[in-house]
C-alpha cells in the first residue's frame, strides 16, 4: 500500500510539473522555420541545416527606447528572435524603465513570469483572482527576484529618479500579453460605451474620453 501511495504521489507531482509550461518536446530541438505557417507553434527546420546562430541572440545589452506615454520598453526574446526556442516552452525579455516609468497592468494568459532587477528600484505587484482581488506588492532593489503567477494581472513601476532595468523569463513559448487599459479602451471595434460605463460605474462621456486616448 505504501509503495502504491508513493507511486501516485510521484505521478501527481510529475503531472503538476508538466502542466507548468508548454508541452515537452519529443526531440532534441525544433528550430523554427521562419518561412513556415504559424499553427500552434512553428514547423521545424531540417535538423541538418541547423547552426549555432539558430540558438543565439545579440543585443540585450542595448537599452530600449522609453520615450513613450508610459515610460517603459519591453525587448522580447522569443521564437522570432531565437528560432531554437521553438517548442522549448520558455521566452525572456528585457524591460527598460525611464524614471518613474510604468509597465502598465497586464496579464500573460499562458505563462508564469519571474523578474530579476538588474538596475534601479521597482515597485511590482499582482492582484489575486476571484472576488478577493488582493494586491500583493513589494519594492524591489538591484538583484531582487519576484514571481508573477500565470494569468494574474500585474505591473512594474520604476520608483527611482534614475533609469531601471529588469530581465524576465516566462514559462511559455508564446505567453501572450493583454494590457488591460489597451484591451478595454482600445479594442477594435470599441466595446460599447454604455457597457463600459456600467462596468466602471462612470458616465459614458468619461468612457469616450478614455477610448479616444487608445
Amino acid at each position: 500500500m505504501a509503495s502504491q501511495l508513493l507511486l501516485l504521489a510521484l505521478l501527481a507531482a510529475s503531472s503538476s510539473i508538466a502542466s507548468a509550461s508548454d508541452p515537452s518536446s519529443l526531440q532534441d530541438f525544433c528550430v523554427a522555420d521562419k518561412a513556415s505557417v504559424l499553427v500552434n507553434g512553428r514547423v521545424c527546420k531540417d535538423p541538418k541545416l541547423v547552426e549555432a546562430n539558430d540558438f543565439f541572440f545579440s543585443g540585450l545589452h542595448l537599452a530600449g527606447n522609453t520615450s513613450n506615454a508610459v515610460g517603459s520598453r519591453v525587448t522580447p526574446i522569443g521564437v522570432a528572435q531565437i528560432g531554437g526556442l521553438n517548442a522549448l516552452g520558455i521566452t525572456a525579455a528585457r524591460i527598460d524603465f525611464a524614471p518613474w516609468g510604468l509597465n502598465p497592468p497586464h496579464t500573460h494568459p499562458r505563462a508564469t513570469e519571474i523578474l530579476t532587477v538588474l538596475e534601479g528600484s521597482l515597485k511590482v505587484g499582482f492582484v489575486t483572482s476571484n472576488t478577493e482581488n488582493r494586491l500583493i506588492t513589494k519594492v524591489l532593489q538591484k538583484g531582487d527576484v519576484f514571481v508573477f503567477p500565470v494569468g494574474l494581472v500585474h505591473f512594474q513601476q520604476n520608483v527611482g529618479n534614475g533609469n531601471a532595468v529588469a530581465l524576465v523569463a516566462l514559462s511559455s513559448q508564446n505567453p501572450g500579453v493583454i494590457t488591460i487599459a489597451n484591451a478595454v479602451f482600445g479594442s477594435n471595434p470599441d466595446i460599447p460605451a454604455d457597457i463600459l460605463a456600467k462596468a466602471f460605474q462612470v458616465d459614458t462621456n468619461a468612457i469616450y474620453s478614455l477610448q479616444s486616448k487608445f
